[in-house]
């Protein structure tokens, strides 16, 4: 069955860095385009970044360009969100998701597949 599990949230000062990971189980997810979205409290989830099915197109969110990086390990299946210079407006739910078309659109990564969430906090 087709799963994606998030690890590496937590709690961390402003100005500082956390890894976020998505480990995705059933062959198809391995094969989709990967990314994460985000949701504070009271706000709609939003787009943070994805990533092709071969690595090699990338797409950032413009309040996290320069700051976060999205890579892929495809022999792990795993996906990464490295988030680096934190503010607390990051605060947020975050969310691994699978786009199932194949290919990476930038500006319409969607959501096919969802993981189940982990907490960023980011104290000032």
């Amino acid at each position: 069955q087709e799963q994606l599990v998030e690890s590496g949230g937590g709690l961390v000062q402003a100005g500082g860095s956390l890894r976020l990971s998505c480990a995705a189980s059933g062959r198809p997810l391995s094969e989709y385009a990967q990314g994460w979205f985000r949701q504070a409290p009271g706000k709609e989830r939003e787009f943070v970044a994805a990533i092709s099915r071969t690595g090699a197109v990338m797409d950032y969110a413009d309040s996290i360009k320069g700051r976060f990086t999205i890579s892929r390990d495809k022999a792990k299946s795993t996906t990464y969100l490295q988030m680096n210079n934190l503010v607390p407006e990051d605060t947020a739910v975050y969310y691994c998701a699978a786009d199932n078309r194949g290919i990476l659109l930038r500006g319409r990564f969607r959501g096919d597949y969802w993981g189940q969430g982990i907490q960023v906090t980011v104290s000032s």
